[in-house]
C-alpha cells in the first residue's frame, strides 16, 4: 500500500510566489481581456443610436477598467497559466 502524506508532513514546501510575476501575469491577462472586449464591441448587432467619438472613448476606458478588475479576480485562468509557466524558469 502506498503511504500518502500531506505536503507539509512530507517536508515539501509550496513554491514561493513572486509578487512582481503575479502582477505582470495579471496585467497580461488584462491585455488579453481588453482585446477580446474590443473585438466583441466591433461585432455590432445593430445601429448605435448614441454613437460618437466621445462615447467610443468612454466605452474603451470603461472596458479597460473592467478588464483590469476581471484580471485581478483570476477567473479566466490566463494569469495563473502565465505565472506557472514563467515561475518555472527561476
Amino acid at each position: 500500500m502506498i503511504d500518502i502524506k500531506p505536503v507539509a508532513a512530507a517536508g515539501i514546501t509550496a513554491p514561493k510566489r513572486d509578487p512582481e510575476l503575479r502582477k505582470a501575469a495579471e496585467a497580461f491577462e488584462a491585455v488579453i481581456l481588453r482585446q477580446m472586449m474590443a473585438s466583441m464591441r466591433k461585432a455590432k448587432l445593430g445601429e448605435d443610436i448614441m454613437g460618437s467619438g466621445a462615447t467610443d472613448n468612454f466605452r474603451e476606458m470603461a472596458d479597460a477598467r473592467l478588464a483590469d478588475s476581471m484580471a485581478t479576480l483570476r477567473q479566466f485562468g490566463i494569469a495563473d497559466l502565465v505565472e506557472k509557466q514563467l515561475g518555472r524558469t527561476k
